[in-house]
């Protein structure tokens, strides 16, 4: 008989944000306040997989983390808000409580670090060098950072937590081993390739509605014990081992706008000149909302009605493309002034 296998988990969502609605990283929620607590994830949705520690009292630690992203920007927006009753970062190297996050933005999968690698044989600096944090990346973000770097880049690309790639900010009130309340905002970039030799040779990852991405994190939990020791990996992932291989991310899905920040119906529309010598451009219709007729002025006297043409200029020039779409809700347009320039 074959072993049962575990059901499939839940696609957790990330919240798109309006363009004109973007998070200031200043280290408060009130941006955060436009996203539906649907969107939230507790402690009570994270694993202790070790299985070595009793599920904490909110009154002791409680968690709770949104996701964002911005349609045409590739970043994945944080915010991270945490009570304690024990906060622990006096120390200036990695004892320190952590919010570990792990994303993996084409979900190619596979090991992060040397110690999961395939090939055994391969020496550890090579490794080190050519596979550590190269196709998904850790941030180990101390929580909170004080005389300390916010992050450290798990990997051999510390550039990726840096500006213009990653931005930070934080808001506590608390001493070492004290009790409070933190808030930790931030983004990052994904990279389906982030190069060892720097980001001029990095490929980022393009984030498009309804993607699907890798993505988990884990909150690292000290308590001053005298032996240095954590009391507790609380993990997004049932393998604790994600930290490392990003097979075990969570799957994410990047989400559309919600109804109440859309239009009924909105005109867009991008192109591309297939063949400059011919002058053959072919326009994609973008438009959003229910549809029912396209109408295309091409800017030379010729329209269409199609929704993906394939036009023909006959002459050089700049020319303004206007786009009308129909719809229950409505009209829309959108025009393009010398967008398509041909020789």
């Amino acid at each position: 008989m074959m072993p049962a296998t575990a059901p499939a988990l839940p696609i957790l969502k990330v919240f798109q944000f309006p363009p004109n609605m973007i998070p200031r990283i200043d280290g408060k929620d009130d941006d955060w306040a436009i996203v539906p607590d649907s969107y939230t994830i507790t402690l009570a949705d994270m694993h202790d997989d070790e299985h070595i520690h009793a599920a904490p009292d909110p009154k002791d630690l409680d968690i709770h983390v949104k996701v964002g992203w911005v349609k045409g920007l590739n970043r994945l927006y944080f915010l991270y808000e945490a009570y304690k009753n024990y906060w622990d970062f006096a120390d200036p190297g990695l004892h320190n409580d952590t919010f570990e996050v792990v994303v993996d933005g084409d979900r190619s999968g596979g090991p992060l670090i040397p110690r999961f690698r395939n090939n055994a044989d391969q020496d550890e600096w090579d490794a080190h060098f050519s596979m550590h944090g190269v196709q998904a990346q850790n941030y180990h973000i101390m929580t909170p950072y004080e005389g300390k770097d916010w992050a450290m880049a798990w990997g051999c690309q510390p550039w990726d937590k840096e500006l213009p790639w990653a931005n930070h900010a934080q808001t506590y009130n608390f001493r070492p081993g004290q009790s409070g309340h933190y808030i930790l905002e931030f983004y990052i970039t994904p990279f389906d390739y982030a190069s060892c030799d720097g980001p001029d040779r990095a490929v980022e990852s393009k984030l498009t509605e309804n993607k699907l991405i890798g993505l988990s994190w884990a909150v690292i939990n000290y308590e001053g014990t005298p032996d240095g020791k954590n009391n507790g990996f609380w993990n997004l992932s049932p393998e604790h081992a994600m930290y490392g291989n990003s097979t075990y991310l969570r799957v994410f899905r990047l989400m559309p706008l919600e109804p109440q920040f859309r239009k009924p119906i909105d005109a867009k529309w991008s192109f591309k000149v297939i063949d400059m010598n011919r002058r053959l451009v072919a326009f994609q219709d973008e438009s959003e909302g229910q549809i029912t007729s396209w109408k295309w002025d091409f800017g030379d006297g010729t329209d269409s009605s199609d929704q993906f043409p394939i036009h023909q200029y006959k002459n050089a020039g700049e020319y303004v493309v206007v786009l009308t779409v129909e719809g229950p809700a409505g009209k829309s347009r959108l025009s393009k002034i010398w967008d398509v320039t041909l020789r």
